[in-house]
């Protein structure tokens, strides 16, 4: 019982310094942050391949900044790999479980793979989150009512009805 008040303020101590540490976002490491804007730039000039590879080497110089997980889902998404960026979403939010640009992402991500109803769950854990007026909200909500893309069709997918010879 003597010790009561010394713990109760030594916990007190170390639970102010965790919420301290935490509050603020780290920056890369310097040679992840060039990889980093060399993927920026590679994306944008719609090389998606080569802001892959940016990241991922970026990723393996640093991999505890989660950043890099978003950039990479969307460099994925951009690939046509949905499911791909799916996981790096999640990975994203196992790290942070409140990033509301990974919730969105997922979000958007799902619902280009026609996975409505996950999408929608996300939309409402974002808006009790994050609020209807946050910008991720909004975004995902926008992508949402939009739908999924139209499937494209291949060749192969229409084949033209063959008929039989006619015998006269």
């Amino acid at each position: 019982m003597r010790f009561a008040p010394v713990a109760a303020a030594l916990s007190l101590a170390l639970a102010m310094t965790a919420s301290v540490s935490s509050g603020a976002e780290r920056a890369p490491e310097p040679r992840a942050a060039a990889l980093i804007a060399k993927g920026k730039a590679a994306l944008a000039a719609g090389d998606v391949q080569g802001a892959i590879d940016s990241y991922e080497a970026a990723l393996a110089m640093d991999p505890g900044y989660t950043p890099l997980l978003l950039r990479l889902a969307e460099a994925a998404r951009a690939d046509g790999l949905q499911g791909k960026a799916i996981r790096y979403y999640r990975e994203a939010l196992t790290r942070e479980p409140r990033n509301f640009a990974a919730m969105a992402g997922e979000g958007e991500a799902l619902v280009e793979r026609g996975a409505m109803d996950k999408a929608r769950a996300n939309l409402a854990k974002l808006e009790s989150l994050c609020g209807k007026g946050c910008a991720e909200t909004t975004a995902l909500t926008a992508r949402i009512a939009a739908g999924p893309p139209a499937k494209v069709k291949t060749a192969e997918a229409v084949l033209p009805e063959t008929k039989s010879p006619q015998t006269n």
